[in-house]
């Protein structure tokens, strides 16, 4: 009987581990440090110690990942809050399940010796942007606080040209630039930029960066062990950030330059230390203002938004 037990226990020994769940994650753009807790994740085998084979891909277009989950090509993508709550208004089905960045990065930028030295400075000027709607929002609200109106400024689409726009001098602000990279890009360039924070603006705060996936297709377990690792990989950064830069920039030739490693700096106490957690209050007041300013005609609950996962019962992240 002892050497049957032996046998069985040997035979155990020997069978393959359990497969591990394949999971697709899109990201917003190509890799950056913007991602930095997924790369780490990943590399530090955190997404591997919580049973999860994580697909990590760059889109061919930065607008096609919320569109690709929302029709059950991809288990989620890397998103941004404001788009997200416009998406869900369109009929998309989307959720927010977790947070990567917890706070903005967009800023209005101008040049530290231009002509806009404050927010009044803008009358009569050039604003460049990229993306309509929001950001339209964004600079209605960041003219409110000096007594102007969107009639006061010209908005110029420049595409994702934002810091080459405002460098050659074809516009005297940007907003969409995102302050932990164009402020170092234009210096690399020989121009000292300067942001206004859009939270200090009377811009309600939001996560620029989120985790969303299709309610219909939601695993929550999964959805669970996926944000652990990312949070994992998060605290590693803190914890270890010459280490996790390293590695995060040995993952790809094209990161190892001064952009990306002023930029790792600078976005490293912006990463979210809860992913899971969900601040209410946030989504509620974002989708009050984006009513407010007219880009959605009602206010949705933020149970049509987001998802607190970790506060969810299994099988009701419907």
């Amino acid at each position: 009987m002892k050497h049957l037990t032996l046998a069985a226990a040997f035979a155990m020994l020997a069978l393959p581990a359990h497969a591990q769940d394949k999971v697709t994650l899109i990201l917003d753009w190509f890799v950056n440090p913007d991602h930095g807790p997924i790369i780490v994740a990943q590399e530090k085998g955190f997404f591997a110690e919580e049973g999860l084979e994580v697909e990590v891909i760059a889109p061919a277009d930065p607008s096609d990942p919320p569109k690709l989950v929302a029709a059950g090509k991809a288990d989620y993508a890397i998103s941004y809050q404001p788009q997200l709550h416009l998406q869900v208004h369109e009929g998309l089905p989307l959720k927010r399940v977790g947070t990567l960045v917890a706070t903005p990065l967009n800023c209005l930028m101008v040049k530290a010796d231009g002509p806009v030295q404050e927010i009044a400075d803008l009358k009569g000027r050039k604003i460049g942007y990229s993306v309509s709607g929001v950001e339209e929002a964004l600079v209605g609200q960041i003219l409110k606080t000096a007594g102007l109106t969107m009639q006061d400024v010209e908005m110029v689409n420049v595409n994702w040209s934002l810091s080459p726009a405002l460098i050659a001098g074809q516009v005297d602000a940007t907003i969409g630039a995102y302050r932990n990279f164009e402020l170092t890009q234009m210096r690399l360039e020989g121009t000292q930029g300067k942001c206004f924070f859009v939270e200090e603006q009377g811009v309600p705060t939001y996560d620029e960066l989120i985790f969303v996936a299709n309610p219909a297709d939601l695993d929550l377990d999964r959805t669970r062990r996926l944000l652990h690792a990312v949070e994992r990989g998060a605290q590693y950064m803190v914890n270890h950030p010459d280490e996790a830069w390293e590695l995060f920039s040995a993952t790809a030739p094209d990161l190892k330059d001064e952009l990306n490693a002023e930029a790792w700096k600078d976005t490293l106490p912006r990463f979210s230390q809860s992913p899971a957690a969900l601040d209410q209050g946030r989504y509620a007041r974002f989708e009050a203002f984006l009513h407010e300013a007219g880009l959605v005609d009602s206010v949705l609950p933020v149970s049509d938004l987001a998802l607190d996962v970790a506060a969810q019962d299994m099988g009701a992240a419907q």
